[in-house]
């Protein structure tokens, strides 16, 4: 059951990936990531003060459980993670085509394989390597794609936010691993409402600090902000793939490393809505290239 949840989240976090295309369009990043912060936070905070007023029982889906800074300091290290690896991604999706940014974040299981082999000592097999070759390749691929666009993948700041945000995404994957993990097998074992509530809650102090302290007394001088609907979308589905993607990992038998496989195949919903709804260019191209990428995921699948 876990591994169908962990489909639903790839659909939910595909659209995610849509929405934000298409709110950032000639849009100020920094006023849209604290209003995604505030949206999503305004989603969990009656459900933190529900389950403290006994409103919600222990065993409701939705329950969050009080806990102290022993727990919450785990979940302000992850705040600093995601929030990182979400300014490079915003910042890098507003300027790049969707149908180049996705393939490019759709090798994020390929860096967890790798940094688990760097953190956890973990050994690759044969199809995990093969996986890996058909990432490497996919990304090469990528490069050429995107030299008929003009862009350099060597030389464009954007390429590199994008890549930035795939290595500290899989940086957050694996710390995933360890919160979620019982104490007998190395990890914490944080409740995943507990982490989902208090990392957006973070986030949006910490997106807030950012914005007028940042961009508020600059706003003048850079990309003006104007209001999306689209915004609050991007709050409802990230909340709604993050919600089903960590109720997956709650599971019993659920997998780290196939659940983190199967979220990326939201490079499917995006590619698909960058080519029709956003008219990009080089489909071709880049089919091939998304194809090895789901090739190396297959590979990964099986290897794992």
């Amino acid at each position: 059951m876990w591994l169908v949840w962990a489909f639903c989240s790839a659909a939910l976090l595909g659209c995610y990936d849509v929405f934000k295309k298409k709110a950032l369009r000639g849009n100020a990043v920094i006023p849209v990531l604290f209003l995604n912060t505030l949206f999503s936070s305004l989603i969990f905070l009656p459900m933190i003060g529900l389950s403290a007023g006994g409103l919600l029982p222990p065993d409701h889906l939705f329950y969050v459980s009080s806990s102290g800074w022993e727990v919450q300091r785990f979940i302000l290290f992850k705040s600093f993670i995601v929030l990182s690896s979400w300014l490079f991604g915003y910042f890098g999706i507003k300027h790049l085509p969707l149908t180049l940014v996705g393939p490019i974040n759709a090798t994020r299981p390929v860096m967890v394989l790798l940094g688990a082999i760097l953190v956890y000592g973990e050994r690759l097999n044969g199809w995990q390597w093969a996986g890996v070759m058909l990432a490497v390749c996919s990304f090469f691929l990528l490069s050429r794609s995107g030299k008929k666009e003009g862009i350099d993948f060597r030389h464009n700041r954007w390429i590199f936010c994008v890549v930035m945000a795939s290595v500290l995404g899989a940086a957050s994957g694996l710390y995933d691993k360890y919160l979620m993990a019982s104490p007998g097998n190395g990890g914490v074992g944080l409740e995943r409402m507990v982490v989902q509530s208090y990392y957006n809650i973070y986030q949006c102090f910490l997106m807030g600090a950012m914005l007028f302290l940042l961009w508020f007394p600059r706003r003048r001088s850079t990309t003006p902000f104007h209001w999306d609907s689209c915004i609050v979308f991007i709050s409802l589905f990230l909340s709604a793939a993050d919600f089903v993607y960590f109720y997956a990992l709650s599971l019993d038998g659920a997998m780290i490393s196939v659940v983190s496989m199967v979220r990326r195949g939201s490079v499917l919903v995006s590619f698909l809505f960058g080519a029709f709804l956003f008219r990009e260019k080089n489909l071709a191209g880049k089919a091939v290239d998304l194809l090895l990428v789901l090739l190396g995921m297959v590979c990964l699948y099986i290897g794992s």
